[in-house]
């Protein structure tokens, strides 16, 4: 089990939501957003942590949208995580990045393809802050136990792995969901991302494109096979999204989303004991 302030995540307890846009796009939007969310998390009593990126360091194009200045991306965060009420957590894409990043955030995200940077994963275990590894998608899910090890060596075992889907190239990912109970076997508790599971990645010429109508299906999938967390990229409107727009859940589709999950999660938890 890992806790990340009042909030449980594994051990049997309930689904935790991970939730947010990709990437803050202005003060306005995030702190909305953020809002609904936990309107919503509250309504169906299901943890929440608000996730948004500060910068979106991996990108298709040159020319995408990389992100608002540094430090007002940070402040939009400081000031959701005051105002509304919830944990932060954000990405990380360098050692110099950390030491700020971890004033605000209450866990630091090491994105798929910066799994395996050694420094980048022990910087974020110094910090004693929760430390959210996404599986590469060129990783076979035990060799994420290495990834985790980099991090506990630090003495932080407050470590959480997320699945979010394997590449074979040609624009498509496939999640293997045999990958959930093994890298729990690592003793860590696991996270489904059903959103950048759904990517193209560069399927969209100079971006990458995304079947969202899949985010549902896959959604239950992970929760039928006995996942401690969700991680959800939701966005009011998609389609004006700065960044992951083919990916990412509409906001006014998380409800009915959430009605089915938490059902499924209260079924497994409590006949199978997962």
């Amino acid at each position: 089990m890992v806790k990340v302030g009042k909030i449980s995540i594994g051990g049997g307890r309930p689904l935790v939501l991970i939730a947010g846009p990709c990437v803050v796009e202005s003060r306005e939007m995030i702190l909305r957003t953020a809002e609904r969310i936990k309107k919503l998390s509250a309504k169906f009593r299901i943890p929440f942590i608000f996730k948004a990126s500060y910068k979106k360091a991996n990108r298709t194009s040159g020319s995408s949208f990389i992100g608002i200045e540094h430090d007002e991306a940070l402040e939009i965060l400081a000031e959701t995580k005051r105002e509304i009420g919830v944990p932060i957590l954000t990405d990380v894409h360098s050692v110099a990045e950390i030491p700020s990043a971890a004033e605000v955030a209450d866990v630091l995200q090491i994105p798929a393809f910066l799994s395996r940077q050694t420094e980048l994963l022990q910087a974020a275990g110094e910090t004693g802050k929760v430390v959210n590894i996404k599986k590469g998608q060129f990783l076979a899910p035990e060799d994420m136990a290495h990834q985790a090890q980099k991090v506990a060596a630090t003495g932080n075992k407050k470590i959480l792995l997320t699945e979010r889907g394997t590449t074979f190239g040609y624009h498509n990912l496939v999640v293997d969901m045999r990958s959930l109970p093994i890298m729990r076997a690592t003793g860590y508790p696991v996270i489904l991302d059903a959103t950048h599971s759904v990517q193209l990645p560069g399927g969209a010429k100079n971006a990458s494109g995304g079947q969202p109508e899949y985010i549902f299906p896959l959604a239950r999938a992970g929760v039928a096979v006995g996942i401690d967390g969700l991680f959800i990229e939701t966005h009011p409107d998609p389609r004006r999204a700065l960044s992951d727009s083919a990916s990412q859940l509409k906001l006014d589709l998380l409800e009915p989303l959430l009605r089915q999950i938490v059902l499924l999660d209260a079924i497994v938890k409590e006949k199978i004991g997962v």
